[in-house]
């Protein structure tokens, strides 16, 4: 069992609906010590690879990654998933469904933050059904960049998104795949990796 699993069995709660809340050191309150972690094994996992720029999804995914650009000594750069007033329409803009909150964002980079050629780690905390990413790998290709492997911290096994990328090609690291979890006994499985 890898550090997040334990923590996950430690201090992750297990609610109806497929939910796993991890919100006391990931996505609510951050424990800055297994950030740091997930950083460091994320670039092992990715070791050999040129990263020019990390991308995100506001915004449980920031830490992540500007721990792991940090790393790399490469920008971060985070998807919005809202216009503000200061937006501007230079953007690339791809749709999201979000599973968390089950609704449809319309998600984007402002165009200067990305550049053709540009070889392009994606990142973020959960990976349920993959829509996040592919909205984010449809940004990457309408700025000419190349995806070259998606960074992920807890993979749900038991929902179709990392197959569906794996089966696509994409080099796709989870450092924790979630295989089954029961909000009755609190029971959770994890795929051997």
């Amino acid at each position: 069992m890898n550090f997040l699993e334990e923590k996950i069995m430690s201090d992750g709660v297990v609610k109806a609906g497929d939910i796993l809340k991890v919100d006391n050191f990931l996505n609510h309150q951050i424990d800055i010590h297994v950030i740091r972690q997930i950083a460091q094994e994320l670039k092992r996992r990715f070791e050999g690879e040129r990263i020019d720029r990390i991308i995100t999804i506001e915004s449980s995914g920031i830490t992540i990654a500007t721990l792991l650009g940090d790393l790399y000594d490469v920008p971060v750069v985070f998807a919005k998933k809202g216009e503000t007033a200061n937006s501007t329409d230079d953007k690339y803009v791809s749709q999201a469904y979000s599973f968390t909150h089950k609704r449809m964002n319309q998600v984007f980079v402002s165009r200067p933050y990305l550049h053709a050629g540009e070889r392009i780690l994606i990142v973020d905390d959960f990976l349920a059904d993959g829509q996040a990413v592919h909205a984010l790998i449809d940004i990457v290709r309408q700025a000419d960049a190349e995806v070259v492997g998606i960074g992920i911290a807890i993979e749900k096994g038991q929902q179709q998104g990392g197959h569906i990328l794996r089966n696509e090609g994409y080099h796709l690291e989870s450092i924790a795949i979630v295989e089954s979890m029961d909000p009755e006994t609190q029971v959770i499985q994890f795929r051997q990796q």
